[in-house]
């Protein structure tokens, strides 16, 4: 695998800015000293205005798009909360009451004694949910990537993975020692001719591995073609539905459900999330019942950890329920995004993408540009996400911000308003 072009991420040298810091980095390698030469690393990012801290966030009950910063009040544009839920009153009593009869942690990992009837329930449910005959839980989005793709594929095997996969993609293609080819960003073409190009390398298994919806672009991965072209080349099919699953479909069964006939019961591996649409924590993948038993098995990333707590598990099942029950909420989000993407584009800050896609990028530019922004949004009462490197490319550090079923029509106006302030029209630059 080419690491410098498998993922968008910023090469080392962008975190020495100045002239000097070659030498910086030099006495980083002998000076000695864990904590100094961490210092002078922490230095460099600084100065390229890459360093992340973290910031104290309330989230309250029934507070819907509101999250306490400081003892302020700020409208949240920043979550992956798309349907409200994470503060949903439901989902805390189903947690609440699964601990009244369940211990708070699993104990073990499930292949000990930590395999609660919780947890089985809900794969159960989950499975329906998606439309396949089994399911299997994970800590978080992340681990089910670096546990599943690893298991899948290895050193005599290929994967083909679009250039703007979320991070845990890119490391559980690392981890897995397969060769690995980037394809440009939703670029079929290009994937079909890298597919005809290795029909005569003899790699033994070849997995396409995409998003769903693309976490910092907010556009699909064109499944339709993708799952006609691993077909036509005996390929398997892997999608990350993080920020799809809950949103997306008739029911919110994610991107699969949506793209619909041709791609449903086609794709061979799903992962979803619990912590972005259903508002609880975790993740899980989706698919035969075969693969499944293979994975209790050999995913690492499940076999070697502590399972997740039960009531996490119980609250999960209600959060299900409350997404297939209530498709106002998907309305909303719908609804929410194409205000939000119109009054943008009337500002003179047109968003690529779907015309109601919930993830809504507004390009900036230098990292520094996009933090001052986000920093501009928050003093006026909006949270905002700043995304930079190494989360997206050098170069197109953006304000990345979400739409929810919470939000209100005096919401939106609220962010445009601020937006219109600090930010001039893109044309205008």
């Amino acid at each position: 695998m080419h690491e410098s072009t498998a993922e968008p991420a910023v090469p080392a040298i962008a975190l020495e800015p100045e002239p000097g810091a070659a030498r910086d980095r030099e006495s980083v390698r002998s000076d000695g000293g864990l904590d100094r030469a961490l210092r002078r690393e922490l230095a460099l990012l600084d100065r390229a205005g890459l360093r992340r801290t973290l910031r104290p966030i309330e989230r309250r009950p029934g507070g819907g798009a509101r999250v306490v910063e400081d003892g302020r009040v700020l409208v949240d544009f920043a979550s992956n909360d798309y349907l409200g839920l994470a503060a949903d009153p439901r989902i805390a009593a189903a947690a609440a009451n699964a601990l009244r009869e369940a211990a708070i942690g699993a104990g073990a990992a499930r292949l000990i004694s930590g395999n609660h009837p919780h947890h089985e329930a809900l794969e159960r449910e989950l499975a329906r949910f998606k439309g396949a005959p089994a399911a299997l839980l994970f800590g978080s989005g992340y681990l089910a990537n670096v546990g599943t793709i690893p298991a899948l594929v290895g050193r005599r095997d290929v994967i083909y993975a679009d250039a703007l996969n979320h991070a845990s993609l890119i490391d559980a293609c690392r981890l897995s020692r397969a060769e690995v080819r980037v394809v440009p960003h939703a670029d079929t073409d290009a994937l079909a001719r890298l597919l005809r190009a290795d029909r005569a390398t003899g790699f033994r298994r070849r997995l396409i591995v995409v998003d769903g919806v693309f976490s910092m672009d907010g556009d699909l991965a064109p499944l339709d073609r993708i799952v006609a072209l691993a077909r036509e080349h005996g390929a398997w099919t892997y999608v990350d539905d993080a920020h799809a699953t809950g949103v997306l479909g008739a029911t919110g069964g994610g991107s699969v459900e949506h793209w619909g006939a041709g791609v449903e019961g086609a794709v061979d591996v799903v992962m979803g999330t619990l912590g972005k649409a259903l508002g609880v924590a975790g993740a899980f993948v989706t698919g035969s019942r075969t693969l499944i038993d293979y994975l209790v098995t050999r995913a690492r990333a499940f076999v070697f950890t502590t399972g997740t707590p039960p009531a996490m598990a119980a609250a999960a099942v209600e959060a299900l329920r409350i997404v297939q029950d209530e498709p106002a909420r998907r309305r909303r989000v719908r609804a929410v995004a194409a205000q939000l993407r119109t009054r943008l584009a009337a500002l003179g800050h047109p968003v690529a993408g779907a015309p109601d896609g919930h993830i809504i990028p507004v390009l900036i530019g230098p990292a520094d540009r996009a933090m001052a922004a986000g920093a501009a949004l928050r003093a006026r009462g909006y949270l905002v996400g700043a995304v930079r490197p190494p989360t997206v490319p050098l170069g197109t550090s953006r304000l990345r911000i979400t739409a929810s079923a919470a939000h209100s029509d005096a919401d939106i106006e609220g962010l445009v308003a601020a937006i219109a302030d600090i930010l001039p029209p893109r044309t205008a630059r």
